[in-house]
This record gives structure tokens, C-alpha cells and sequence, in this order.
């Protein structure tokens, strides 16, 4: 274990934190706040940087990373930015408990979206935007950033060890391997899609500020909202539909828009995870909106509620325009089942994602082949090409341990819920980082009521969720700290 590029990747994202601190601190001198929000921003800058400074007095003189280094760098990075993150919030006062004001910024950070905040219009601009900008932070992740802003003569093959541990999904492309500035263009295209988000929302009428902060939200596909109402407070229908067919976007492989870029539309078009997301949105809207048909008198708007409130689950960014914990139990049914499949692999979204549950659903259907006829060799394949034996086991493995983790906190979480419809979603919200679930923590609720250990429970479930799992479990494994493993 090379502890040395450890501390000194930590003490890096640390300064790095520190200075995108700086931006809620532009917003507060902007809107002339106290001088008691700008002191505990500048208080949290300081000691982020006195923190990374502290990790950064000896320098390593081996600089190599593995696997092991990767995935224990990116469980640490993601715990302190959550425990600094926290700062601003506690030290101003926007959050008077630590343990809710850990809670809030893992919730953005991870883009879960989860809020224990009961009156979200009360806080500060500064506050406000922070929160906010957290999703845009989190949603490429925070280490792909690290690599992207790298000069060119610090970015060597280990940096593989650092996308792989981060990126969300499995990999099914070429394109990690072909591209060694894959972390700047990714960031170079999510960013870019984030301003023309921004300008969008602003041709409907929002402010630059309240564009920003619902931008961030949909792009980190996290869900944050300055207003108690949400996007349901702008009653817009073009805002409604930008933010749907965004939230959407921000669910596709990244890696996809790249490949728009090199004109290599039919790669795109032939894409077998994107066809598997667009029709299980596509059907999911029509099943719902058969349930609802009768409940509506506007079927436009019917339709408008339910493609947005599909695309915001689906894509796990859990904004809402309507309570959907009051629709028939056939529509939360299907909604509860969205929740777990996420996006695509690649994406800013949660989830186990699509790629994943293709491959399961394959894999069953082979198994029933195979049991029907013994004597034949079925072959799983995947974009018209053989997936390796090693991926298929991976995938399961990873089904296993999210089902055993899904269980445990459940079981963790329910002698706290008022049901079991709310300690099924509650845990389903932040493993999948959804963000708003079903019943006592719906949309038109949160996770105020709570108490500490089942909040701090919640708070690792969301970045398990968004690292994974396995880098959190290998950061707990005695094992995985040993020189000779």
C-alpha cells in the first residue's frame, strides 16, 4: 500500500475543495450577506487548506498507484469531502447539527439529494448555492476532476486505477484505454452542457441564480431545489419539459456525446444500453400514465407530470412537480422499480444501472436455455460483442453484495420508520441516490425526522451507493491495508 500518493492526492483535493469554496463566498459578497456567513466560509477555506497543507508536508518519493491505491483513494476523497463540505453549513449556522449538515452535503456530493433541511427558502444565498453546487462537484466525480485540471506531466497510467474507481458502471467500450485525456473531455462536455442548461432555464424566465441552481441540480442529476416546491413552483411548462428531456440527457453514457463529437452517429444510434433506457422510459410513461388516465381531466398535463416525474427517478435526480406518493400503487410500484435501475453506466445518475440489469436479465435467460438444452453453448453479448466470462461474475457479484447491503440497512433503518414502504425506500433513495423516496421520506417529505445513527447510516449508504461498494468495503478491509497484499 503506497500511502504516500494517498496523502498527497488527499492534500490536493483538499486545496481543491478550498478553492471551490471561494465560489459561495463570491455569492455572499454579492448578495452583501453577513458578515457571519462570509467568516464561516472563510473559517472552512482555511482549514481545508490547513488540511491539505498538513498531508502535503512530505512529499512521496514513489509516486505509482494501483488498483488497491485507487479504489482507497476515492473511498477517503469522497468521506472528506462530505466531513469539510460540511463546514460552510455548521459554521454559519444554516445547519446547526453536524451530523444534518454532513448528512445535506454527502446527500449533494454523492447527487443523492436527500434533505433533512425543513425549510430550504430560509437559507442563506450563499448556503443555498453551495448545496447546489455540490451536484455539479460530485456528478462527473470529484477525482476525474482532480485528473482533468492536471498538467499534462502529472497525468501517467495510474490514473486508470483513479477513472475506474470512480466512474460509475460497467466499462464496455475502448474508449479509457484509447484516450489519455478521457477525465478533461469528459469534464469539458458535461460543463458545456451545463451552461447550455443554464441559458435555457433563462429563456423561460428564471433568474441567472435560480437557472444555476436547478442547472447543477439536473446536470449532477442530484435534485437540489432553493424553492420548498420545487420546479413545481415555476409552473412552467417549458421549464418542466427542458428539465425532463435534461435530466435524460445527463442519464447517457458520457462517453456517447464523445462519440457524437467524432461523427460516429451510428455507434451511437446501435448503442445497446441507450436503446434499453430510452424504451424502458418509454414504457414506464405509458404504464403510468394508463394508471393515471382517469385521475386527470388535462391529459396533457397528465403526461407532462408523469414523463417529468419518470425521467427525474430514472435518471435519479429526484426533482418533482407532484406528490407521486399519492398515485395509485401501481405507478410507486413502477416508479419503486426505477429507482433501482438508474441510467446508464457512465452517466452522472445512481442506480444499479442499465448496463448492469441488461446483463442480468441476459444472464437469466441463459441460464433458462441452458437448463432447457444442456447441449447448448449460449454466449452473452453485448453491443453485437461477446461479454468475458470475468464481467458476467463481476456483475453478479455486485448484485449480491448491493441485495446483502440493501438488506442489512433496511433492517438497520426500520425500527426508525413508520413503515416499511418508508425504510425500503429511504434505503433504496440513498443507495441509488435518488434522493426523495416513497411515503414518510416522499417528495412532499424528507429525512428531518430521523434520528442521528440512522442518519449517519444513511450518509455511508449514499456514498456506497455512488462509489459502488467496493471501494467503501476495501477501505474497511484490514487486509486491503497490508504492505504485502
Amino acid at each position: 500500500m503506497n500511502l504516500g500518493i494517498i496523502r498527497l492526492m488527499l492534500g490536493r483535493l483538499l486545496w481543491i475543495i478550498a478553492g471551490l469554496m471561494v465560489f459561495p463566498l463570491f455569492v455572499a459578497l454579492f448578495y452583501q450577506e453577513s458578515w457571519h456567513n462570509l467568516l464561516a466560509l472563510s473559517g472552512s477555506i482555511v482549514l481545508a487548506l490547513l488540511g491539505g497543507l498538513v498531508l502535503r508536508i512530505k512529499m512521496p518519493t514513489n509516486k505509482q498507484m494501483f488498483a488497491r491505491e485507487g479504489f482507497i483513494l476515492c473511498a477517503l476523497s469522497w468521506l472528506a469531502l462530505s466531513i469539510f463540505g460540511a463546514l460552510p453549513f455548521y459554521f454559519s449556522g444554516a445547519v446547526p447539527s453536524y451530523v444534518d449538515a454532513l448528512f445535506e452535503t454527502a446527500s449533494g456530493f454523492t447527487t443523492t439529494g436527500a434533505s433533512v433541511l425543513t425549510n430550504v427558502e430560509a437559507l442563506p444565498k450563499s448556503m443555498a448555492f453551495w448545496r447546489s453546487f455540490t451536484h455539479l462537484i460530485g456528478g462527473m466525480g470529484v477525482l476525474v476532476f482532480i485528473l482533468a485540471i492536471l498538467p499534462a506531466n502529472e497525468r501517467h497510467s495510474s490514473s486508470i486505477y483513479l477513472m475506474k474507481a470512480e466512474v460509475p458502471g460497467p466499462t464496455f467500450d475502448k474508449l479509457l484505454s484509447k484516450i489519455k485525456d478521457t477525465s478533461r473531455i469528459l469534464y469539458q462536455i458535461y460543463l458545456a452542457m451545463t451552461m447550455v442548461l443554464i441559458l435555457l432555464l433563462m429563456a423561460g424566465g428564471m433568474s441567472l441564480f435560480d437557472a444555476c441552481i436547478h442547472a447543477f441540480g439536473t446536470a449532477g442529476t442530484g435534485g437540489f431545489s432553493n424553492y420548498a416546491a420545487g420546479v413545481g413552483s415555476f409552473h412552467s411548462p417549458y421549464i418542466e419539459y427542458v428539465l425532463g428531456v435534461g435530466m435524460l440527457l445527463f442519464g447517457i453514457n458520457f462517453n456517447l456525446y464523445y462519440l457524437l463529437l467524432l461523427k460516429q452517429f451510428k455507434s451511437v444510434f446501435k448503442d445497446e444500453e441507450l436503446r434499453w433506457f430510452l424504451s424502458i422510459v418509454g414504457i414506464a410513461v405509458l404504464l403510468i400514465s394508463g394508471s393515471l388516465w382517469s385521475s386527470y381531466t388535462d391529459h396533457w398535463r397528465m403526461f407532462r407530470d408523469v414523463f417529468f416525474t419518470v425521467s427525474s427517478v430514472i435518471s435519479t435526480t429526484g426533482f418533482a412537480t407532484v406528490n407521486f406518493g399519492a398515485w395509485p400503487l401501481f405507478a410507486q410500484v413502477i416508479l419503486l422499480g426505477l429507482m433501482f435501475f438508474g441510467s446508464c453506466a457512465g452517466s452522472t445518475a445512481g442506480g444499479l444501472k442499465i448496463s448492469r440489469v441488461a446483463l442480468i436479465f441476459k444472464s437469466f435467460s441463459a441460464e433458462i436455455k441452458s437448463t432447457l438444452n444442456p447441449n447448448r453453448i449460449v454466449r452473452l453479448k453485448f453491443n453485437a460483442k461477446p461479454v468475458p466470462a470475468e464481467t458476467v461474475h463481476g456483475i453478479h457479484s455486485y448484485f449480491v453484495l448491493y441485495i446483502i447491503i440493501f438488506a442489512a440497512a433496511v433492517l438497520l433503518v426500520s425500527p426508525y420508520c413508520n413503515s416499511l414502504l418508508t425504510a425500503v425506500s429511504s434505503v433504496a433513495a440513498t443507495l441509488n441516490n435518488i434522493g426523495p423516496g416513497l411515503d414518510a421520506v416522499g417528495p412532499s417529505a424528507n429525512f428531518a425526522f430521523f434520528p442521528t445513527w440512522p442518519k449517519l447510516l444513511l450518509t455511508l449508504t449514499m456514498i456506497i451507493g455512488r462509489l459502488e461498494i467496493l471501494p467503501v468495503i476495501l477501505l474497511f478491509s484490514p487486509r486491503a491495508w497490508k504492505k504485502g497484499c
